[in-house]
């Protein structure tokens, strides 16, 4: 049973917003395939569409035409409930602002998506815990954000995303407002995550954050310019 599954699948994607009596072609005919257990980068300047890819990806919004599959279920033709309910078990998010509650411990905050998820409380802490194990901050677990540094929040939300064991983690600039050292610190942790099996999309403009990535994708005026692969990794192809 090899599970090099092709995870995400989109053919030909648009998303077109009408402006008035014009219409803007955020994203004109997409193919994409990417397989479980890939790292990929995507890469573009500003306005290039990769945004409104990575709201398409992660079930925030719709095509307006093409397909979108997310393991093999039919994504582009769900409804805003059934996407709320794959987007809850599928796909963990990770962004530049770290949207945790500030009030509530580390622990709480990663518990969130278990709530909603309708989890008991002792197999949600139980969970919670272990992802914060794996992104080495267990100690801090009863701390709230503003007792945090900066890049021990932003693991926080890594811990929260990881804590579904979803297929996908998503992440939109999640070194923006870091230090460049703690950036690469928050970035060997990806490099670490995907080595234990995790598949990973990041969404950035630093050609040094797209570089921890197998594959970098270009886009540009909403349009796959290029790709590159690395050869690099443990030459299990």
């Amino acid at each position: 049973m090899a599970d090099n599954h092709m995870l995400i699948r989109t053919k030909n994607l648009w998303k077109t917003y009408i402006m008035g009596l014009q219409e803007l072609h955020a994203l004109q005919g997409v193919d994409l395939a990417i397989e479980n257990g890939e790292y990929v980068a995507i890469m573009g300047p500003s306005g290039s569409g990769k945004s409104t890819l990575m709201n398409l990806i992660g079930c925030l919004d719709t095509p307006t035409q093409g397909e979108y599959y997310l393991n093999e279920q039919p994504v582009s033709i769900m409804n805003d409930n059934e996407l709320a309910k794959i987007r809850n078990r599928e796909i963990g998010f990770v962004f530049q602002v770290f949207n945790l509650l500030p009030r509530a411990s580390a622990l709480h905050n990663v518990e969130l998506p278990l709530i909603y998820s309708g989890i008991d409380s002792i197999t949600r802490r139980q969970m919670a815990m272990k992802a914060l194990e794996a992104v080495e901050l267990l100690n801090w677990a009863h701390h709230r954000p503003n007792e945090l540094s900066g890049g021990q929040r932003q693991r926080v939300a890594i811990a929260r995303a990881l804590v579904n064991n979803p297929s996908l983690i998503l992440a939109d600039e999640p070194t923006g407002n870091l230090d460049t050292k703690t950036g690469l610190e928050i970035m060997n942790l990806f490099r670490m995550l995907n080595r234990q099996g995790n598949t990973l999309l990041v969404v950035t403009h630093d050609p040094e954050i797209a570089d921890f990535a197998d594959r970098i994708i270009y886009i540009r005026d909403g349009k796959i310019e290029k790709e590159d692969r690395k050869s690099k990794g443990s030459g299990d192809d």
